[in-house]
């Protein structure tokens, strides 16, 4: 078990890494706050000890795409939350909203390669570690993605 300082720092440096790997794949606030919470308990109660911070943060990321997958095979998914059916979010520029509709929109592959290459600026040799994944499958799905993307949104945007 990890003692409070550690959780601390841990919840200081990952915690907006977690948020939005659970966006991305949950389109859900209570959902998100679900996961935040065991992605971040199970590394108090886990023993694993890191290379590097590298290492820690590729830990952090494989342990909440799981759980995010988890929660999404899960007979209880089909709840909403109150929040979700009183409040209206605030609503983003019109730019980004498109990209994030067509960012949700894909398949899951393609979504977790287009988070952690463009959001968290991993390379495809890195994301095929993180995902266990051939670095030319990494390739694919990110060149098949950008294409995708291009197609929701006109081509009128720049993947690069």
């Amino acid at each position: 078990m990890r003692s409070e300082q550690e959780a601390v720092r841990a919840i200081e440096r990952y915690s907006d890494t977690v948020r939005r790997l659970c966006a991305v794949h949950l389109k859900n606030e209570a959902d998100t706050e679900d996961i935040f919470q065991t992605v971040f308990l199970k590394y108090v109660l886990s023993s694993v000890s890191f290379e590097s911070d590298e290492h820690e943060k590729a830990w952090f990321i494989r342990v909440t795409i799981n759980a995010c997958k988890d929660l999404l095979k899960s007979f209880f998914r089909r709840t909403v939350s109150l929040d979700e059916l009183t409040e209206r979010p605030a609503e983003p520029p019109p730019d980004y909203r498109d990209v994030r509709e067509a960012v949700f929109s894909l398949p899951q592959k393609y979504r977790d390669i287009v988070y952690l290459h463009y959001f968290e600026e991993y390379t495809a040799p890195e994301i095929s570690r993180i995902l266990e994944k051939n670095v030319n499958t990494v390739y694919t799905l990110l060149t098949r993605s950008k294409q995708m993307l291009r197609e929701k949104l006109g081509g009128g945007y720049d993947y690069e």
